[in-house]
């Protein structure tokens, strides 16, 4: 009961988050980042959430398991396809034990949004892992995913929220009936 709890409180801050971009109430007090050369419109806080998501995704290709760990806050959670959800910093750590050089994780954001108190946002975008099955044959996983940040305490930013989804099966298999050609 206190997992579905916790759960439901982190879904509901994701869902604050996006009613509230979607409102387009962005607070003055973002995060200060550098404006971005290629467009010089986008806000301090979009910046900073994509200067995030490009250090985290360094440091996974980098350590692999390790790196991606790293970047969770205490009580921070994985959802998964099929999967059971991950719980804890320390669950994440246990369950991201790949190295880079047998694991390649990378993805790509396709958009930012800033909440309006400056302290919490969420990137989401498309990801691919690309590792062996054991036999050695390539494998490659594609999907989209969310991550939901907040900042700290202590200033840093930590992931709160992971969530992926695989993609859906090649056109025309998603909409056969069973039984059906």
């Amino acid at each position: 009961m206190k997992m579905m709890r916790r759960l439901s409180l982190v879904f509901a801050l994701a869902m604050a988050v996006c009613c509230t971009a979607h409102a387009q109430l962005l607070a003055p007090q973002e995060p200060a980042a550098a404006p971005n050369p290629m467009d010089p419109t986008m806000k301090p806080g979009k910046t900073a959430l994509l200067d995030l998501e490009a250090k985290f995704a360094k440091d996974v290709a980098e350590r692999g398991g390790t790196g991606f760990a790293a970047w969770f806050a205490d009580d921070g959670v994985v959802l998964s396809n099929g999967a059971a959800p991950l719980i804890g910093k320390v669950a994440i750590a246990k369950a991201s034990a790949w190295k880079a050089s047998d694991y390649q994780l990378a993805w790509t954001p396709t958009d930012a949004v800033m909440g309006p108190s400056g302290d919490m946002g969420y990137t989401w975008g498309h990801y691919e892992g690309k590792g062996k099955d054991a036999n050695g044959n390539p494998v490659l996983t594609s999907g989209r995913y969310m991550t939901i940040w907040r900042k700290e305490k202590d200033g840093s930013w930590k992931v709160t929220l992971d969530a992926g989804a695989t993609e859906p099966p090649e056109g025309g298999d998603c909409c056969k009936l069973p039984g059906t050609n």
